[in-house]
Order: structure tokens, then sequence, then C-alpha cells
């Protein structure tokens, strides 16, 4: 059994490599064509083109984990079933059970691969494309709303006008309120500079106090302002979140919830992070049974179509679920796992089939 788990596993390994090659290839060219629509802008030249290009391959590798390892799996699975070599290990004793087992094991490289790429390269290189292009075409990092950036940090709404890439904070408004939301301070600042320790240089700082006998406004050359809000939090600025790393999902949630604002976009998010890489598995089983279908009439080519399909209806589901997750108010575990667990019962049904047959 260990020989049939290692043949299956070369077999599997090869192909799946193969697709996830292809597909990154065409991602590859799709972004080069959506990028050179930014060429010129600024001092965006086609050195940072190739290289944001090149920045974003591993969010695809994350992004098509899953249909490529179906993929992958189902083409060696239908070639070894067309040449006659999965009949022979059947009647050499590897019944279904035993083959979703070693299946199980060869996939757990796939699990930790996946969320290797999810967890620790694809924030840092998807943050590092963003800041190459957003300062190459000297642009900011976001301005929501007319008004700039606003963000709630504990009893103070605090306003930006820009965000550069590099974090440094150009006209800041912080309104300050006491427990019973009373105006009390508003201090503007030109620009605020991060200095650690949750704590932010202000330069040329104007505050207004309203107190008891009246107000009174004071000029300050630099000031420091303690805050939860730090650049790691601005950065989910720069990811989407899918694209984040679970530690950085479970931070900026903690704040949004600390200062009691909406968390269910990035809980899902959260969620799908820590059971995506599951969903390699999932994708496994779902081939399985294809290796017990015997098409004569372009056998591995039907299979393979067969396999495209099915990855891209998880694909679509899987950003289904979260939107409707939203909207219905589902909870977000249950909006994360929903697209796995119906491909999982799906497998188990086609198993179950070709087995009756």
């Amino acid at each position: 059994m260990i020989i049939v788990r290692k043949y299956l596993a070369r077999e599997i390994y090869a192909a799946t490599l193969l697709v996830l090659v292809a597909f990154l290839m065409l991602f590859a060219f799709f972004d080069l064509i959506n990028e050179l629509n930014y060429l010129g802008k600024g001092n965006y030249r086609l050195q940072h083109v190739l290289l944001f290009v090149l920045l974003s391959l591993p969010g695809h590798v994350y992004e098509l984990a899953p249909i490529a390892v179906l993929i992958g799996t189902l083409y060696a699975l239908s070639q070894l079933a067309a040449n006659s070599e999965y009949t022979v290990m059947r009647i050499s004793g590897l019944s279904p059970y035993a083959a979703g087992a070693a299946l199980v094991r060869i996939g757990a490289i796939f699990v930790v691969l996946t969320f290797a790429f999810g967890e620790l390269v694809t924030p840092f290189a998807e943050r590092a494309a963003q800041q190459l292009r957003l300062s190459a075409m000297s642009a900011v990092v976001a301005q929501e709303f007319r008004s700039g950036l606003w963000v709630k940090d504990e009893l103070r709404f605090v306003n930006v006008r820009e965000v550069t890439p590099d974090s440094l904070l150009k006209g800041v408004k912080i309104y300050e309120f006491d427990k019973e939301y009373r105006l009390r301070t508003i201090s503007h600042a030109e620009r605020g500079e991060f200095k650690g320790a949750n704590t932010w240089r202000l330069s040329d700082v104007a505050q207004t106090r309203f107190g008891e006998g009246g107000t009174s406004v004071s000029r300050l050359a630099q000031t420091e302002w303690r805050s939860v809000l730090t650049p790691e939090l601005l950065s989910v600025l720069l990811v989407q979140p899918d694209k984040m790393s679970a530690v950085g999902l479970y931070q900026f949630t903690r704040h949004l919830s600390e200062n009691r604002q909406q968390t269910e976009l990035y809980e899902i998010a959260l969620w799908k992070k820590l059971l995506y890489p599951f969903a390699t598995l999932v994708m496994m089983a779902l081939a399985l049974p294809f290796a017990y279908l015997h098409v004569r009439v372009g056998g591995i080519g039907v299979k393979t179509f067969a396999g495209i399909m099915l990855g891209v209806l998880f694909h679509l589901l899987n950003g289904l679920s979260s939107s409707v997750g939203i909207i219905q108010n589902w909870a977000p575990f249950y909006s994360a796992v929903l697209p796995s667990v119906l491909f999982l019962l799906g497998a188990m049904v086609m198993m179950w089939w070709v087995e009756r047959r």
C-alpha cells in the first residue's frame, strides 16, 4: 500500500504542479494587460508593472490551490484509469476507503502549503505590490469619503485626509469625547508619523478645548498621540480581507468589535482563512469518484473539463456564500464552511453512486 500511495502521490503532485503553473501564467497575463492601463501615470514604468505582476502571483497561488488540486488529482486518476492502472490497484486490494485515506495523506502537503501561502507569503507580497504601485504613481492609500478616511478609536473619532503608502498621515483631525459623548477637544495636525509603541508624533498641531469655562485654542509644533491605530491596522487599506493573514484579520476584527463597528465581513474572511486550506482535501475527495467512471471516447478530456467546471463553480460559490451570509446575517463560520460542506456531500453522493454501479 505504501508503494501505491507513493505512486499516486508522484502522479498527483506532477499533474497539480502543471495545472497550477498553467493557471498562473494565464492570470499573470491578465494582470499584465490590466496593469498596462496604469502605465505612464506618475513614475509608473514597465519595470514597476512587471514587478507588480510578479508580486501578485502568491495571491493567485492561494486562490487557485483548491481548483488546481481538483483538476490535477482528477487528471492523474483519470490517466491511471484510462491505462487500467487504477483497475489493477483495485484488484490488488485498494478499496475506496483505502484510496480516500491515501488521498488524505497525499493532500496534507497541499493543506500546509496553501496555509503557508495564505498566512505568510500572500499578505506580504500583496502589501508590497500595492505599496509599489501607489508609491510609483504618487497616490494615496485610501480616501473612502470626500473628507478622507474616518476611524473610531475608543472615545475618539479620527479623520485623515490622506494616508501614504509608508503610513504617513496627512491632514489629521481628532475629535475626542467624554464618556457621555460630549465633545471635549478637537485637534488638527498637518501630519502624523508612527514612532512605535502605539505612539504617533503629530506636527503643526492646533488644539481646541471645550470646557465649562469656555473655549481655548493652543498651538504646538509637535505632540505625541497614543492610539490603538497602528500601521498594521492601516495596512488593511492596502490588502483585501481575503488576502490578509489570519493574525491580521483577528487583530482588525477585535479593533472593530471594541469600537462597536460591524465585523461580519472580516469575521467571514477570518474563518475562510482558517478553513480554505482544507478545501484542497475536499477537492481531492471530489476527484476520486471520477477514477471509477469509464468513459471510452475522450475520457480524460471530458473528465478534465468536468473538473474545470466544478472548480469554477466552487470559486463562484465561495464568493457568493460570503455575500449571502452578510445579507442574511448568517454566522460567519457557516458562511465560510458552506461551499466546502456542499462539495464534500457531493463527493460522498458521487462515490456512493459509482459504488452502486
